[in-house]
């Protein structure tokens, strides 16, 4: 498998791994400068990335996996064996259109943590890249007006510094050249943590979490930004919402999902 960063082309086998053609020493030097000064980590071991011009080791690339089909024709989950829709899609109707996810979430759950909780913001511009790479057909598919981040109660925000949904998010809207509307979704309800609730509480919890700060934004086609995807209440809940507030439809994607049955 062939996986590219966005300053060259490497393959994973470590065949070749080469600059772009018109990348010249000045832009080389520039880039071993700017790494010298403000030293980037990488997503996956979180070592300093020695090599210029890129964000993660190059020896890291092949632990990060990639969601391959067979995926849910709904929600994205890998599926263990082929298939339209995974059990969850079949007993439950979403308010989205259809969501995909970037990797495996078992291969990145300690890069997702680092990022959210230790403070590691330079992931989102690698995460961002990956994303529009792969997705980026898929996303392009879709015609989006914006992408809009699931939003932070702005307790937790202040807390963490940042919004890691919203730095996805605009980190793929550069690379895509897609507008990234923030401050439109907002997040009033400080909901606990979801990772320790069954999908029944987390849907309870999420009830009117969500709300619309500016109505005169007119948002017909829009896709959701988050980190994660488990059980689609949080997808479900932002997707009511902003079609509540005049989207037609509403499509998502994740950093990472787990795997469905």
């Amino acid at each position: 498998m062939k996986i590219r960063t966005k300053n060259r082309t490497t393959v994973t086998a470590g065949r070749e791994v080469r600059w772009r053609k018109n990348a010249g020493w000045g832009e080389k030097i520039y880039a071993g400068v700017l790494q010298l000064l403000f030293p980037l980590r990488c997503p996956v071991c979180d070592k300093i990335v020695r090599q210029p011009g890129e964000k993660i080791c190059l020896e890291c690339l092949g632990r990060l996996k990639l969601l391959t089909p067979p995926w849910c024709m709904k929600c994205g989950k890998k599926l263990a064996e082929e298939g339209e829709y995974c059990a969850d899609c079949k007993r439950k109707k979403h308010e989205f259109v259809r969501g995909r996810a970037l990797y495996e979430y078992g291969s990145v759950a300690l890069s997702i943590y680092r990022f959210k909780y230790g403070g590691r913001r330079e992931y989102a511009a690698f995460f961002g890249e990956q994303a529009a790479e792969y997705l980026g057909d898929f996303i392009r598919s879709v015609h989006p007006d914006a992408l809009v981040p699931v939003p932070l109660h702005k307790k937790r925000k202040a807390v963490r510094g940042f919004n890691q949904a919203e730095l996805l998010a605009r980190a793929i809207g550069s690379c895509l050249d897609i507008p990234v509307c923030t401050g439109f979704l907002v997040r009033e309800k400080n909901t606990a943590p979801l990772k320790y609730e069954n999908p029944e509480e987390r849907q309870n919890n999420l009830k009117k979490a969500f709300n619309i700060a500016k109505n005169d934004v007119k948002l017909k086609r829009i896709i959701v930004i988050d980190d994660i995807y488990t059980t689609g209440s949080t997808m479900d809940e932002v997707s009511r919402v902003l079609k509540s507030a005049g989207a037609e439809s509403v499509w998502y994607i994740a950093l990472a999902c787990g795997t469905g049955i």
